[in-house]
This record gives structure tokens, sequence and C-alpha cells, in this order.
């Protein structure tokens, strides 16, 4: 099959997926009725319990199973807070515009765009050709604002709804900037991440897990991108559901005492070395690439199994996963190590999961910035002498000083780096007063010297005070959702052969709708048990749809195959159902009272299809759909 005849395969199977969610609801363009905002959508009730249920797993696979400290932080973020993180200045993609419209494009996806269209739709390209296009979609997120705008130029793209010029690249940071309270004078943002609330919390997380490393927080919560163009549907949007890790752990021992647990676990892996010789993903056991150093480390390893296992049984296609290795052009100038949970649908390689390892980068940022220590202390089973600068405040001095605000000069002293403090000492000794710059209070205030003793003593040391690095795995839930619509949807002829059924094959855990109850013909007796029934899956907390139609019993099975619910009770008599499972079309009888939990316990995977079907006795007739 040629590249062209695949491109479109691939399309025509991503519009019967999106066409089947959009008309069930799982979600639909926001403001629908004002023509909608590009890069916003809404979940409707099937994807709202989707989206429930995920996250529902994702909590006990990680806030339960690891013991992590879950946190819930504003949206809203003062300017201060990402200035320090780097987002003000960095957090930016390269835009162009229309010179004569004004309409702005995402520099780099024009050029993708370019690329790949030459490369599926012109099969007469000289292998020259062929080659530059592939050399150019592999070194894209290097390019610079020049070089970019230097290949559109070569390239001649213009802009592709009105063929237009187009300007030179320049940045645009991606943040919704915002004013906090009536007066406009605190700028804010609206997060782009949740991670900062987590980091800037650090010091009382610290204390409340009793002082003690390794532990790690967990924030599920929604971010804000203000994505210059929009497109791929759920995949890339300015509103969505971040769900993220921030693992805390000594920079000199990130082993991991559960790491054995996932060792032997094997699974695409897609080092740097591999990608830069042109090689495949190949299958890894996570033990051997922690042990030959393609992973940095344990904890990383093992967070890497963790999130393989995760989607896994969400229901992604292990076949159509992978952990990629970040570039070193990719690779901030902090992390040790980098990798994407990357999952294959029909618009390529997703990046879903962020798994990287921070180093010390977050807290010694925030450190700096608000003047307060975010630092671990560790006893040490033996103490040493070393030489340490001692930086002793005078709190009556600085108190009679500054009064109120005595406690944040106090910090931002004490928490002053060696050559900071060296130069202070300088000019208090030859000057006897200098000038230092407190951030908690945005000012500079004149110390003295009989308000601070600087000086470097041989000192014993008890401890050893240090910031933790950070392991940080960060979950697109849109993202990973899409990606699961995609792998869990196929069609299947109707009984008559003569239409095309679609078909979610979500796992239980995953489907929003547990269960169906359909009685068989419309009858008052019948209508009765299925009450009774329906009321005792609500006791059982399951969630079911009770359909009294009269429609025949093959297109209610196959409304409620499309949305992806795995089990069908009809009721055709008074004492027993039959039980209908989704994919395999089984039937089995089933008494009324024993109904509810025979699906609960299949649902919640304490029994399997299986399991009930060598206990209960089955049907031999076919099934209606």
């Amino acid at each position: 099959m040629d590249a062209a005849q695949e491109a479109h395969n691939r399309e025509a199977f991503r519009q019967a997926v999106v066409n089947t969610l959009e008309r069930r609801l799982f979600y639909i363009p926001s403001f629908k009725i004002y023509r909608g905002v590009a890069g916003l959508y809404d979940y409707g009730p099937p994807g709202c319990a989707v989206k429930a249920n995920v996250l529902a797993s994702w909590r006990q696979h990680f806030v339960l199973e690891e013991n992590m400290l879950e946190v819930d932080c504003p949206c809203v973020t003062p300017e201060v807070v990402l200035k320090a993180s780097g987002h003000v200045d960095k957090f930016t993609d390269l835009m162009v515009k229309d010179e004569k419209t004004g309409n702005c494009y995402r520099a780099d996806h024009l050029l993708k765009d370019f690329c790949k269209e030459k490369l599926e739709k012109e099969p007469n390209l000289s292998d020259e050709k062929k080659a530059e296009f592939r050399h150019v979609l592999a070194v894209l997120d290097d390019l610079s604002a020049e070089e970019l705008g230097a290949k559109l130029k070569e390239y001649g793209i213009v802009a592709p709804d009105t063929k237009n010029p187009l300007s030179d690249p320049y940045p645009f940071n991606l943040m919704f900037q915002t004013s906090i309270g009536p007066s406009g004078t605190l700028p804010g943002y609206m997060r782009p991440e949740t991670a900062q609330g987590i980091f800037v919390n650090f010091k009382d997380l610290y204390y409340y897990n009793g002082s003690k490393l390794p532990f790690a927080a967990a924030q599920i919560g929604q971010a804000f991108r203000n994505e210059i163009s929009p497109r791929q549907g759920l995949l890339r949007v300015r509103e969505f559901t971040l769900a993220e890790i921030e693992h805390f752990v000594d920079p000199a021992d990130k082993a991991h005492p559960k790491f054995s647990e996932v060792a032997k676990l094997e699974f695409l892996m897609f080092p740097r070395e591999d990608q830069v010789s042109g090689r495949s993903a190949r299958r890894i056991p996570i033990g051997e690439a922690v042990a030959q150093g393609i992973v940095n480390n344990e904890t990383l390893g093992y967070f890497i199994g963790r999130v393989y296992l995760f989607l896994t049984y969400l229901g992604i296609d292990r076949d159509r996963l992978r952990f990629r290795q970040h570039l070193a052009n990719e690779m901030a100038h902090y992390a040790a190590d980098c990798w994407d949970a990357e999952i294959e649908c029909s618009y390529g390689w997703i990046e879903c999961v962020g798994i990287a390892d921070r180093s010390a980068y977050d807290l010694r940022a925030h450190t700096d910035k608000s003047g307060v220590p975010l630092v671990a202390h560790e006893k040490l089973p033996e103490p040493r002498e070393v030489e340490k600068l001692v930086i002793a405040p005078v709190k009556k001095e600085l108190g009679l000083a500054f009064k109120g605000n005595q406690r944040m000069v106090v910090e931002a002293l004490e928490a002053m780096a060696e050559k900071e403090a060296l130069e202070l000492k300088a000019t208090l000794e030859s000057k006897g007063e200098a000038e230092f710059h407190v951030c908690t209070l945005d000012r500079v205030v004149t110390i003295k010297s009989n308000m601070v003793t600087i000086s470097k003593e041989i000192k014993k040391e008890h401890q050893k005070v240090f910031t933790p690095s950070v392991i940080e795995p960060s979950f697109g839930i849109g993202r990973i959702i899409y990606c699961l619509y995609e792998h869990s949807f196929y069609t299947r002829p109707s009984k008559d052969g003569d239409e095309q059924l679609n078909v979610f094959r979500f796992p239980p855990l995953v489907a929003p709708i547990k269960c169906t109850v359909f009685p068989l013909v419309q009858n008052q007796q019948y209508e009765e048990v299925a009450k009774n029934i329906a009321r005792s899956l609500t006791a059982a907390g399951i969630s079911y749809k009770i359909d009294i139609t009269g429609t025949s019993i093959g297109k209610r099975y196959a409304r409620t195959d499309e949305l992806g619910v795995p089990f069908a009770i009809t009721v055709d008599s008074t004492s027993s159902v039959t039980v209908r499972e989704r994919d395999s079309k089984q039937q089995i009888r089933v008494d009324v009272d024993e109904v509810a939990s025979v699906i609960k316990e299949v649902t919640e995977g304490q029994s399997t299809w299986a399991d009930a079907l060598w206990k209960y006795p089955t049907l031999t007739h076919p099934d209606c759909s």
C-alpha cells in the first residue's frame, strides 16, 4: 500500500471514530450554537463518565498504590511564580502571520504539513528530495526562528487559507494572561501546568510527610495553553486536564525500593541512540534499560514501568505504545533524563505522558526567587567536620528596624548563596551598611553591620541539607482518552450483513455505562423485573441504562455497543435473565436476584467473563445484532 492510500485510510478511520464520538455525545465543540471556538470542547455524558473512570483508575494506580500526597491548587497563578519557573520568558511557540488578514499559524506546523504532504502525495519525488523532507521533519523541533523562516521561504510556503505571504516567525507566549483583584496591579496567568503548585508547597508537604524522603505529591486539574492554531481535535486544545506527579528524592540516591516489581516488564523503547542512527523502537526489559544506563536511574525506570501498566490496563494497545527518549536538543538544560510515552493513532505517534528527571531545578528556582529555602534534611550516621558559611541574623536589631517584616528579611538573609553572602560581608566591613534585595517584600532594604554576622567556621555537621531532585510523570488525560477511543473502535457487520455496526471495545473498568437492561417486549411484568434489577444495580454502585422502547432487541444491542457498554441484561422471564457480552456476543442465563452481583464482580475485575461462562448456563441461539 502506498503512502497516499495509507493516509486516505487513516483519515477515513479517524472520521468514522470522530463522527461516532460526536453523534453519541462523547464530546462536542464548545459553544456550538455560536459556531464554536477552536481548541475548546465539551465532554457529553458518556465522555464525562469515561474521563471520571480514567481519573479514578489513575488515583487508584498511583496515588493510593504509592501513598502519594494529593493537593488541589488554584488555576490562577501570580506572575512571580511563573517568572521563577521560566514560563513567562520561555513558554513560547514560533508564530507567523498572514500579512494581509492577520491570521496566525504555528510556523513549525506549516513546515511539517508541507513536508508530510510531499512525502505522502507525490510518489515521483526523487530519493534526494525524500531524504531532505525526512531530515527536516526529524530536526523540526530544533530549528531556530531564523532557520524556520528560511525554510518557509525556500519552499514557498504561504498562508493555507488565503495563499497570502507570511511574516517571519516570532515567539508567542502560550499562557493566558489575567490580573488578580480589581486594581489590576497584581498580574497573573492561567496555569499552563499543575506542577508549580506542588513545588511552591514543598516545604509544607515535606513537613506533613514527617520530614522524610522520598515522597510524592500528585495533582489532577485543569491547565490552559493559548494554542496558536489548535487542531487534531482533543489532542491539541486550549483547556485540558493534567494529572501530574512530583516524586521528590535525594539526588545522591535514586534507587527505588519497588523497582524489582517492574524490572521484568518488556515493552517498546526508543532510546536516543536508536533514533539518531535510524533504527526502530525495540522491546527492552526496563530492568535491563536501567542496568545498561539507557534509563538514568531506578526511580525514573520504576515510573516508566508503572505508566506502561496503567496505559495497557486502560485498554491502550501494547503494540502501539512506545517510550521515546528525548534527544539531546529536546532536553532542558537541567534535566537528567526524559522519556515520553507515545501512543500511535491516526495522527501518528502522539506524546501522552512525559516522564522526566528534572533534577533539583524547580525547587532551586523557587528558593532563589522567594527567598524561602525549599530543602530537605537527612541525619548523618556519623558527624563530619566541614567548613561552613554561617549566616547569623541578629533578630533583635532586625526587629527594631523592620518590625512586621522582620521574618521575611531574616529568611532572605539565611537563604543567600555563598557568593552573595561573602559580597555582603565585604561591603558591611568596608562601609558599615549595604543594600539588600528581599524577594518576598519585592524591595531593597538597608542592612547594617550590627544586623547580621557572616563568617566561615569549621563545624561538626550532624545532618546533610540538600535540595531534592524530582521525577515528574505528567499525564495528558484528554490525549490518553482520545487514543483509547481509537484503539477501542471497530466495526462489524449486522446480522443480515447489510450495514457495518460501530463498536467501542472499552474494558469494563473504563466503559461509560457498565450494563444495559432491556425488557424483551413491552410487558408490565418484564418492566417491573427490569426496574427491580435497576434498583439492585444502583445499590451495587453499577452504572446502567434501562431501555423499555419497543425497538427490536438487535437494534438496542447495536445502540449500546456503539457506546461501549460491555454487558446487556435482557429480561425475557420473571425468574431469570439473559446476560450478553459485547465483543464475543456470548450469552448466559442468570437468576434475577444474582444478576447485579455477577455484573459487579465482572466489571470490577473480581472475576472474568470466562468465569461466568463456566459457572452459568450458556445460550446456543445466535446473537440478534
